[in-house]
């Protein structure tokens, strides 16, 4: 069965070290993506796309910094990509392995969390739910800017823990409503 990303109900966030001492959160507030499932309802496959111009770390200043060159490149990277290439689930656990695209750099990523099976809403409409967590370090896909602190260390630590957050629609089911 192929799957929809509910885009409202959908959430792509991250936490990084900031002077070391403490971690900047954020959000990238546009997130697309599809997947499917197998007859027995274990995923299949997954991809995901965020708009990276939609990143929202609660200040617009350190937003705008991350959009630049120094560190997405928005104007020239506007997309960061995830397309899985492998998934083991056992029950509602799952790992997923894929390919992350990030400032037109491929690197592997697994992420680990739960799928939980379809089930339909008040609506009559089927829906599953991905909760999965990953670590990368942003120097892999070319986010190297960072600035040295007097005392020692750097600004801006190198790994950037993420957690996606999503429900999906059934597709064939959706279609049918829309119509």
């Amino acid at each position: 069965m192929k799957w929809n990303v509910d885009t409202n109900h959908a959430a792509a966030d991250f936490a990084v070290k900031h002077l070391m001492i403490s971690t900047v959160k954020g959000q990238f507030r546009k997130l697309e993506g599809s997947g499917e499932t197998l007859p027995d309802g274990t995923l299949k496959s997954v991809e995901m796309t965020i708009d990276v111009a939609s990143i929202d770390t609660n200040m617009p200043q350190r937003d705008d910094h991350l959009r630049s060159l120094d560190f997405f490149d928005v104007a020239s990277h506007p997309k960061l990509t995830f397309r899985s290439t492998k998934i083991d689930q056992k029950g509602n656990d799952v790992s997923i392995t894929g390919e992350m695209t990030i400032r037109g750099t491929t690197q592997p990523l697994t992420l680990k969390g739960e799928f939980t099976a379809p089930t339909k809403d008040p609506w009559g409409n089927l829906r599953a739910a991905l909760s999965v967590t990953g670590k990368i370090s942003r120097k892999q896909w070319g986010l190297i800017w960072n600035q040295a602190l007097e005392a020692g260390g750097w600004a801006v630590g190198d790994e950037v823990k993420i957690s996606v957050e999503l429900e999906a629609v059934a597709a064939a089911v959706a279609e049918l409503a829309a119509v």
